[in-house]
């Protein structure tokens, strides 16, 4: 009975505040604040839509659980975060910050990203004049005080994926070299989503390719051999991950709208390669890389029956309404080959920019 009696005393002494001893008054404060409404962040929308050269609003909203009010109306200062998010997660790329008047965007976001602020509680991250590499997952995150919540936003953008291969034929590039090579063809290295996008829209293709984390895949709609196997389902078939450095193979390439004419120039008479170079510059324009062939293709729905010339040697052409001698069982960008550039002759394909 007496140490029940102890105990019941010391417990109402720790209970007892202590107007002499000021750090415990605070601590007391701001244990109370803990236990009020809790920091949660929200995004009406999971993912976001838009293409190459468009502004897009990525949705983030940040408010007190069981409270009507915005977060933020209390003495501690916001604090919002954007982060690109890599493909395994492990990654984070910085794309802006704020804090009270502060502003900061970061590498290639610079001058094209700020908040919306529509109202005291939004955090959507505006983008603007979007690039081909802003595809992917984006955090926000808001920080209040000790409290902080996140919420994940992705970027579709509408587009094409396109398998490529250099001069030098099939399986002849490393992941970086792969990388160089999409660049230069006015797109990027395609995501695992947008193959398998690609794939569920009909593609099938028996070379595999790098795509953008570093893995190599290869769509097939219909299996058979050697390309999946003949008593298999159709998939996005998967090598794995190989050394960036020594392992080569295809690449597949994702490319959006272009700001620009896409078109086949009309000449007297058919070309060499570096003939057809001068000819699309005398024009006022530039020969047009692959990727462009297949925005034009897939986006534009553009279709002429005649090969030409592009920027990498190559010779295609695009039919988006198969008929005889024009890809007559399927709409594709027809691939001739990479010609002799000095002896063969063929038509150009020309773009030309709009500022």
């Amino acid at each position: 009975m007496k140490a029940l009696l102890f105990l019941v005393l010391i417990s109402a002494c720790g209970a007892e505040p202590h107007p002499g001893n000021s750090s415990l008054e605070h601590e007391r404060i701001v244990h109370i604040q803990e236990n009020g409404p809790r920091l949660l962040v929200v995004a009406e929308q999971a993912k976001i839509f838009s293409h190459r050269g468009g502004n897009v609003t990525l949705p983030c909203k940040f408010y007190h659980e069981h409270s009507s009010t915005a977060a933020g109306s209390g003495t501690h200062k916001i604090r919002v975060k954007w982060t690109k998010l890599t493909y395994d997660y492990l990654k984070e790329v910085d794309v802006f910050v704020a804090m009270g008047h502060h502003r900061k965007s970061y590498g290639g976001y610079q001058g094209r990203v700020s908040l919306r602020e529509s109202s005291e509680n939004d955090a959507s991250l505006v983008i603007t004049n979007i690039r081909l590499e802003d595809y992917g997952r984006y955090k926000c995150e808001v920080i209040e005080g000790l409290e902080d919540d996140t919420a994940v936003v992705t970027l579709n953008l509408e587009g094409v994926v396109f398998p490529y291969s250099p001069r030098l034929g099939r399986y002849n590039l490393n992941f970086h070299e792969a990388q160089r090579a999409c660049a230069e063809q006015d797109s990027v290295m395609a995501s695992f989503d947008q193959l398998y996008d690609a794939w569920r829209s009909g593609l099938d293709w028996c070379n595999a390719g790098w795509l953008s984390d570093g893995s190599v895949q290869y769509p097939i709609t219909k299996p058979r051999e050697p390309c999946g196997g003949r008593n298999t389902v159709p998939g996005v078939r998967n090598y794995g991950f190989w050394d960036k450095d020594k392992s080569h193979y295809d690449v597949f390439c994702f490319t959006s709208n272009f700001n620009g004419r896409f078109y086949y120039l009309i000449h007297p008479t058919k070309l060499t390669y570096d003939e057809a170079v001068q000819a699309c510059l005398k024009d006022g324009s530039q020969i047009a890389k692959v990727g462009q062939i297949f925005a034009a293709w897939k986006l534009l729905g553009y279709d002429r029956c005649d090969a030409g010339w592009l920027a990498d040697g190559s010779v295609r052409y695009p039919i988006s309404r198969p008929r005889k001698r024009c890809s007559p069982s399927e709409a594709a960008v027809r691939f001739v080959g990479f010609p002799d550039k000095k002896h063969k002759l063929y038509g150009v394909y020309c773009f030309r920019a709009y500022n």
